[in-house]
Order: C-alpha cells, then sequence, then structure tokens
C-alpha cells in the first residue's frame, strides 16, 4: 500500500514538472511586442559585427533638472552713413513809384521822386555734408548652470539660469533663459548658447567701478545741449 503512494506522488510530481516545463517552453514561443526600427537596426548591427557596443538609451529629462550652459556668444555690427543737402533761395522786393504825400492832402494823386527803388534784394545758399561710420564688436564667454522650468509636450526644455557675484562691494548679476531640445544636450550634461531658442542674455553691474566709469550730471547734460 506504501509502494502504491509513493509511485502515485512521484507521478504527479512528474506531471506538474512536464507542465511548468511545456509552459515556459509556451512562453518563449510567444511573440513578443514589436520592436522599433531602432531596435531593428541595432539588431541587424550586431548580428553582423562582433565590435558593435550598445548605445545607451537616451536620457529623459524632468523639471528641476539642471543643465551647464557654455555660453560664447560675438556680435559685430557695422554701419556707414552719408548726407548731402544743397538749397539755393532769392528773394527780391521793389518799388516803382510812391505817392506824394502833400499832393495826397490836396485830394491829388500824383507820384513822388521815387522810382524804381529797391528795398529788399535777398540770396540765401544753404549746403551741408556729412559722413558717419559705426562699428563694435563685443563677445562674452562664461559657464552657468541652468534649471529646467518645464518640459513641453514636444521635448523642448524651457531654461533659466540666475547667477550673482559679490566682490567687495561690487555685484554682478547674469540672467539667461531660453529653449533647448533634448537631443543637443552633450553625455557631460553641457549645451551651446548658439543652441539656444529665444535666448535672453542680461549681464549687470553695480557697484562703485560702474559709478565711477559713468559721466557726471554735469558732463551730460552739456553733451545733450552741444550735441554737434
Amino acid at each position: 500500500m506504501r509502494m502504491s503512494v509513493h509511485v502515485g506522488c512521484v507521478f504527479l510530481t512528474g506531471l506538474a514538472s512536464a507542465a511548468s516545463a511545456q509552459s515556459v517552453l509556451l512562453r518563449a514561443l510567444e511573440p513578443g511586442p514589436p520592436m522599433t526600427e531602432r531596435e531593428l537596426q541595432h539588431s541587424e548591427i550586431a548580428r553582423s559585427s562582433f565590435l558593435f557596443v550598445q548605445p545607451p538609451e537616451p536620457r529623459t529629462f524632468m523639471a528641476h533638472d539642471l543643465i551647464t550652459i557654455i555660453i560664447d556668444e560675438v556680435s559685430k555690427q557695422e554701419a556707414s552713413q552719408s548726407l548731402e543737402t544743397k538749397k539755393d533761395s532769392t528773394a527780391s522786393v521793389g518799388v516803382n513809384a510812391l505817392i506824394d504825400p502833400w499832393e495826397l492832402l490836396e485830394l491829388r494823386l500824383r507820384e513822388g521822386g521815387l522810382s524804381n527803388q529797391s528795398l529788399l534784394d535777398l540770396t540765401t545758399k544753404r549746403k551741408f555734408k556729412g559722413e558717419g561710420d559705426y562699428e563694435r564688436s563685443d563677445r562674452f564667454s562664461a559657464k552657468i548652470t541652468a534649471e529646467i522650468l518645464e518640459v513641453k509636450p514636444n521635448g523642448t526644455l524651457v531654461l533659466q539660469a540666475i547667477k550673482t557675484i559679490q566682490k567687495d562691494e561690487e555685484t554682478q548679476t547674469l540672467v539667461l533663459s531660453g529653449v533647448a531640445r533634448q537631443e543637443d544636450v552633450t553625455n557631460r550634461n553641457t549645451i551651446l548658447s548658439t543652441q539656444l531658442a529665444n535666448l535672453t542674455l542680461t549681464a549687470k553691474n553695480e557697484g562703485q567701478v560702474r559709478d565711477s566709469a559713468r559721466k557726471g550730471l554735469i558732463t551730460r547734460v552739456l553733451d545733450a545741449v552741444f550735441n554737434f
């Protein structure tokens, strides 16, 4: 009796093992989710090359993540202008005859002795010629860490950075904002300022150095009055 029970247990255990193995085999044969085009390309390259290295998965960004922005802005402006004006005008006033006042008192009209007298003979000429050239070159280089304020539905990143440096009663404030594409962020978590859209860059200095470089009140008034 014990022998038959033991054989039955062994038989049931074997059936369970076979069923488990069959279930694993069926799961392995079940088709998985379809592969993306990128995964198919990588799979084909991996099968044909022993030196293939699987590239890292694209990084995902979230609000409040930090990105280092490398600022290298160069601007150059040139302008040239010339102006030339010329104006001539002539005016003359003459008297052909005058009435004799003594004859006028006697109710008689008689021309006086003044005839063909020129009272006004005016000629004016005006000429102006001016030329001007303007040239300016600026370059701003720095590094600043920006915070992601928002991730747009299309994946672009809204960045903002504020940096304040204080030294010897001198304060320098740098404010930057812009929109970046995720694919432009390098593996070192950096991006160039030239790759930002809607870039706004403001640098402001406050302190004695800035005040000493500004013109005084009297100088500014004289420049406004004698601006020629």
